[in-house]
């Protein structure tokens, strides 16, 4: 169980090597204040044990959420459970309550779709002490380019292949040039330009 937790953890950390890596290191930003930054999605929280209060609010949310569906999308209309069904469910489950105190560290955010990387949230550590936050974010820049051209770079190509080849698989097999238009005018961007050091170009 303790070596599981510890593999996760290590490999939670693997987007520490893009500072040792053919990309651009990545940028540290700071926040301070009221609690505003989620871990990744939610503010920080916690899940705790149901309580007879926890249950009612849960069950009094539930009611209000059916009813509004029901207004809303009267073809579709959900059955409307009784007070005490809802409560009695709630009182079995768990409940997010927000993190008066506490650390967390939220890993690099990706995901793959039609068979490529999808960048989805930076890393992050967040502190909270009560309604309040500090969190320094590692940021990249550009980084959707970045984060999923940095994760082909580092999953797809041979470790052992000198860089520079496998620099040339990344622009080849997972190019990253996006093409816009600006008042008429046909502009090319390849991100990889913007997103490697200068030494690698």
């Amino acid at each position: 169980m303790m070596k599981d937790k510890i593999k996760y953890f290590i490999n939670d950390l693997n987007f520490l090597r893009a500072y040792n890596s053919p990309f651009k290191p990545l940028k540290l930003q700071f926040y301070c204040g009221k609690v505003a930054l989620g871990t990744p999605y939610f503010f920080p929280r916690k899940w705790v044990k149901a309580t007879p209060a926890l249950a009612i609010k849960s069950a009094v949310k539930g009611i209000r959420e059916t009813r509004q569906w029901n207004k809303n999308n009267p073809t579709y209309a959900r059955r409307e459970k009784p007070f005490r069904e809802l409560y009695d469910e709630k009182m079995k489950h768990l409940h997010a309550v927000p993190k008066k105190i506490g650390f967390d560290f939220v890993p690099l955010g990706w995901k793959t779709k039609w068979d490529s990387y999808r960048f989805e949230w930076s890393p992050m550590i967040s502190f909270v002490f009560f309604k309040w936050q500090i969190a320094v974010t590692f940021v990249a820049p550009h980084a959707d380019h970045y984060w999923e051209s940095w994760l082909y770079y580092t999953r797809e190509t041979y470790k052992s292949a000198p860089i520079a080849d496998r620099i040339a698989q990344c622009r080849k097999k997972a190019p990253c040039t996006w093409i816009s238009h600006n008042e008429g005018k046909k502009e090319t961007t390849d991100y990889y330009n913007l997103i490697l050091k200068k030494k690698w170009l």
